[in-house]
């Protein structure tokens, strides 16, 4: 009978799975626990190579690097459970991290910066500053207020004739501070409007599909609030 850890392996590293051979840097685990606590949770499994041999975890010093990477290398600190799975005599350890409440979370690299990250796939991406403004203002109790301007009637005139766009082609095409295009970009997905799109090396947005343009616009006093 195959066991539930072989199972595990056998579904390969995926939006909620990560496997490391590993753990000889708390600094590179943190990405991975910010990245699932920042998406929507998942476990690394510790002692697995990316092609799914079993290697097994050398000492009691791996979840102790492990807890260094999710109490000093994230913040806030990523809150996990930890399982051992016993396989071909070895120990594989997986620490399990729930989709968080207190995002956005951040990781320290090397050179001391707290960047945060999102899981897209089998990947850990940085988090561009539309996504930290949007689980702030999520977190937020104070809402959003939207006034509807020309920019963003220059945003849903454009998504309706294009798929997508770039902050920075916002930005550029509407003659607006990026800081501006970010929050209006932050602002419209925290409220269902538009949606982020992973590219290869960026993130793009685009008009949510159920988005009921001519009901928005004739909501009272011409002001949208966050639910």
């Amino acid at each position: 009978m195959i066991s539930y850890l072989q199972k595990l392996i056998q579904e390969g590293e995926h939006q909620r799975q990560d496997f490391k051979y590993c753990i000889n840097d708390s600094k590179k685990i943190a990405r991975s626990l910010v990245a699932f606590a920042n998406t929507d949770g998942g476990s690394l499994l510790i002692g697995v190579k990316d092609n799914g041999h079993i290697v097994g975890i050398q000492s009691e010093e791996e979840y102790y690097m492990a807890e260094a990477a999710a109490r000093i290398y994230s913040k806030p600190p990523i809150p996990f459970t930890t399982r051992e799975w016993k396989a071909e005599g070895k120990t594989v350890l997986q620490i399990i991290v729930a989709p968080s409440t207190e995002k956005p979370h951040f990781a320290k690299d090397d050179s001391g910066k707290w960047l945060a990250y999102i899981r897209h796939n089998d990947e850990n991406r940085l988090a561009n500053k539309v996504l930290i403004e949007v689980w702030r203002k999520e977190k937020s109790r104070q809402g959003v207020l939207v006034h509807f301007s020309d920019d963003e009637k220059f945003l849903l005139d454009y998504l309706e004739q294009n798929p997508t766009i770039s902050l920075s082609a916002f930005a550029r095409k509407a003659c607006i501070p990026y800081r501006k295009a970010e929050q209006l970009l932050s602002d419209f997905i925290v409220l269902g409007i538009l949606k982020p799109v992973f590219a290869d090396d960026y993130i793009l947005y685009q008009l949510n599909e159920d988005f009921d343009r001519e009901s928005w616009e004739h909501r009272p006093a011409g002001q949208q609030p966050l639910p």
